[in-house]
């Protein structure tokens, strides 16, 4: 059986390279990519996505516009770890493949309250806008959902933008609020996981060694994307954060963690963004996601590259 989805990102090396992790893998049915602004404005983010499809030869599969800021805050983007385009590294043509016109909210809406109940997983890889958004436009859609499993937030690691604050979370606080408080299924990926699947040399050599100019690409993205990281952390590579929601589905196995409470900061400039999480149970306060925290990184990138293999 397949699993139908929907991924809401904002390409950004680690949004592409989950993207064609998700195109590659014929467990799952892609309904449709969405574009919101968080690492790139609106406007890149949404040709980004096209571009990845065009590269998978997958122009069969819709992308959509969404939100081109956060629901009440400007926006913050990550230029400095993406680069100007938010691809940097690998020279990508124009795309030729238009954007349906509708907004991506609205499609979301639309595709869940039109298929069976519990049959669509949306994969947030961005800042939650558009979730949030398309939560607000129809109060049935979490109870429709199968689930919800977004890469965001740091426990323990600390925060990626801010100390206490990971970038998708801070960059849209009220929207994670929202989606965190919402009642759908949520499960998801912190710091704490992604930090252990590093792209080592070694690991970005075999996926270049596969020869194909989808491989270049990606080992292209690998090296311009690891270098901040590298630079932050003194390690070999940089963590791939958002292709853990999409092996996370293919392979739950990999992965461990337990359900908890989690909360979001939108009030205090100092922590704005903070997921606080209650891993001890230490409030009395009923769990509403579930957090992975481990990951087994070389089954993930063993994964990842025999997928992309395949495109």
């Amino acid at each position: 059986m397949t699993r139908s989805i929907i991924i809401d990102t904002d390409p950004g090396q680690d949004d592409a390279i989950a993207i064609l992790l998700a195109l590659a893998s014929p467990e799952l049915e892609v309904l449709g990519v969405c574009a919101v602004a968080g690492n790139v404005p609106l406007p890149l983010t949404s040709v980004n996505i096209r571009k990845v499809l065009e590269l998978a030869g997958r122009t069969d599969v819709p992308a959509f516009a969404g939100a081109d800021r956060p629901l009440l805050r400007p926006l913050v983007t990550a230029e400095y770890v993406h680069g100007k385009t938010g691809l940097d590294g690998a020279d990508l043509p124009e795309p030729t493949m238009p954007l349906d016109p509708r907004h991506a909210a609205d499609f979301v809406v639309e595709t869940v309250m039109s298929r069976p109940p519990k049959s669509v997983t949306l994969c947030p890889l961005a800042p939650l806008t558009n979730i949030a958004l398309a939560l607000a436009k129809e109060p049935r859609l979490a109870e429709r959902l199968a689930g919800i499993v977004l890469m965001g937030g740091g426990v323990f690691e600390g925060g990626n933008r801010t100390p206490a604050a990971e970038f998708n979370i801070y960059v849209d606080p009220e929207a994670a609020a929202r989606v965190f408080a919402s009642g759908a299924d949520v499960t998801f990926i912190p710091l704490d996981c992604t930090h252990q699947a590093l792209t080592t040399a070694a690991r970005t050599a075999a996926i270049r060694g596969l020869g194909t100019p989808l491989s270049r690409a990606v080992a292209g993205w690998l090296d311009f994307f690891e270098r901040f990281d590298e630079a932050k952390y003194g390690t070999d590579g940089g963590p791939l954060h958002d292709p853990l929601v999409i092996a996370y589905l293919l392979r739950p196995d990999l992965f461990s963690g337990k359900r908890v409470h989690v909360a979001v900061e939108t009030a205090s400039e100092l922590t704005r963004g903070m997921t606080v999480v209650d891993w001890w149970g230490v409030v009395d306060a009923a769990p509403n996601a579930t957090m992975l925290r481990h990951v087994d990184a070389d089954g993930f990138f063993a994964l990842l590259t025999e997928r992309l293999a395949r495109l």
